[in-house]
């Protein structure tokens, strides 16, 4: 089945589907991964029978059988074209501030970033005047197709409102999300388009990467700390130096301090919350709105002065509670970790086992015994076809020494035999039963190490155990094990939709994964 569909009016793309549509919600998973939309859409359709004007699409039998043109509309993207709710009307918004749009009606200074980038990207409201002038501008343009003469002062306040906003999303764009503000500018005015490819956007984007670099040098002088972290100093010791900016779709990365509250104060609560975790039954409200508050204090520690995980520990205990890990990635990532990764895994699971099967020799006698032990299971099937699919992700990607990751020991061994010279891992904890010679052993339990330290410990499952380990990495700001690091690449960008600079082999797998 061929399918046209309408992201915006410069993103119009054509996809084929060879396998039956079983579902409505199936289309939208579908098209959400493989055009690698934003969750939170529905979907029109050119109705036939009414002369191929759009119909909302609220059944999958509603659709032509061979062809169809489908239309996406964002439920909560107002001001973009396609949106029931739509900003861009001079009558209804154009009197407010700019303070008004709900792209910036965050107080910086007071809150963290409580969103991932949005698809398609909210352009602000601009000033008064400006708005009259595109207004104008579009009116012209929809009759003549003659490009408004925009003046100095107009571009800069243009260029001034698109900076902030993109800053209260992210401080570091990447180049695709700076391509997507260009082509929404042009798409909400299109009289701003200017000659040449890229259809009339592409000027605009070089004029936004360098707005808001020149953004982020003012907010450096005025000592805003996401980016004051990054000037460069001389190193005494001769030290390479790192940009540290969010490389994995932080949303918080360093944020400022909330409003009223200093270092030092804060200093002061993780002291208390350190003193409260010493109890035996430390209280959970205590302790977890005052991870809450001090979460800046916390990312400005890890991120500036990289301490060791052990260190951390002593400093922060609460952050390896296995709520307080989900509860800090949600923080820095604006994304329910645990809800997503098991809905991810709910959806994909079966997916991946069907890649694993076709692939199994290919894959290796380790993924043939692995199959063919999830064959042998009777109970509790959800959780070892869960189990399975995370144990065959490395063979699948060809990671020879994930073993190094995925480790096993016994109930009896000592904890510096399998810590010793470990940086990341995860354990599968065994029952030392010296006398069952016929039947493997029984799994107690899971932990995690870091570091040659047990973090974690006493895990009921291994989806928990990676879930768990990956919300670790971005707690603790820490680099993927090379070992597996296409396998957490997978987990981040196809599992959660956490980034969509895919390296060429994650990219093959999940084009591989759509259409099995």
């Amino acid at each position: 089945m061929l399918l046209r569909v309408i992201i915006s009016p410069a993103n119009i793309r054509k996809i084929s589907i060879s396998e039956p549509l079983a579902s409505l919600d199936y289309l939208k998973e579908f098209l959400q991964s493989r055009l690698e939309l934003k969750a939170g859409f529905s979907l029109q359709y050119e109705d036939p029978e009414f002369g191929n004007e759009l119909c909302n699409l609220t059944d999958i039998l509603e659709l032509p059988k061979e062809k169809a043109t489908l239309k996406v509309l964002y439920d909560a993207c107002p001001g973009f074209e396609g949106s029931d709710t739509s900003v861009s009307s001079l009558d209804t918004t154009s009197l407010y501030s700019s303070s008004d749009s709900p792209s910036t009606s965050q107080d910086p200074l007071n809150s963290q970033r409580s969103r991932q980038w949005p698809s398609p990207f909210l352009i602000p409201t601009f000033s008064y005047d400006v708005e009259l002038r595109l207004k104008k501008g579009n009116e012209e343009y929809n009759t003549s197709k003659i490009p408004l003469d925009v003046t100095r002062d107009m571009k800069n306040d243009i260029l001034d409102k698109i900076a902030q906003a993109v800053f209260s999303v992210t401080a570091y764009p990447t180049k695709h999300e700076v391509d997507s503000v260009a082509m929404a500018l042009i798409c909400k005015h299109p009289c701003l388009s200017e000659p040449g490819a890229g259809e009339g956007w592409l000027g605009w984007r070089q004029s936004i990467s360098f707005k808001i670099g020149n953004y982020r040098t003012k907010l450096r002088n005025a000592g805003c700390k996401e980016v004051t972290v990054n000037t460069r100093k001389e190193c005494a010791e001769g030290g390479r130096y790192s940009l540290k900016k969010p490389r994995r779709s932080e949303v918080n990365f360093l944020p400022e301090n909330p409003s009223g509250l200093s270092d030092e104060s804060l200093e002061q609560e993780r002291v208390a919350v350190r003193a409260e975790m010493e109890k035996k039954s430390p209280n959970v409200n205590i302790v977890n709105s005052s991870m809450e508050r001090t979460f800046s204090l916390r990312r400005k520690e890890i991120v500036e002065r990289e301490p060791s995980v052990g260190l951390l520990r002593d400093r922060w205990p609460a952050l390896f509670l296995e709520h307080q890990i989900c509860s800090e990635f949600e923080r820095i990532t604006a994304v329910n970790l645990r809800m997503q990764f098991h809905c991810a895994l709910d959806i994909y699971a079966q997916k991946l086992l069907k890649m694993y099967r076709v692939k199994r020799r290919a894959s290796g006698e380790s993924m043939q015994m692995l199959l063919d032990k999830l064959d042998e299971q009777t109970s509790d099937i959800v959780m070892h076809r869960k189990t399975a699919a995370l144990r065959g992700l490395p063979l699948f990607l060809r990671e020879v020494h994930a073993n190094t990751v995925l480790r096993t020991c016994l109930t009896t061994d000592d904890e510096e035999k399998y810590t010793k010279d470990v940086k990341v891992a995860i354990l599968t904890v065994l029952e030392d039963d010296g006398g069952a010679q016929c039947s493997p052993p029984d799994v107690v339990s899971f932990a995690i190490v870091l570091e040659e330290n047990v973090v974690v410990e006493g895990i009921s499952d291994l989806p928990s155990a990676f879930l768990l380990l990956f919300g670790l990495f971005y707690a603790l700001n820490i680099e993927y094990p090379k070992e597996m690091r296409y396998s957490f690449e997978v987990i981040q960008k196809v599992l959660l939709g956490l980034g969509t600079n895919f390296s060429a082999r994650v990219l093959s797998f999940k084009n591989k994964l759509l259409i099995s």
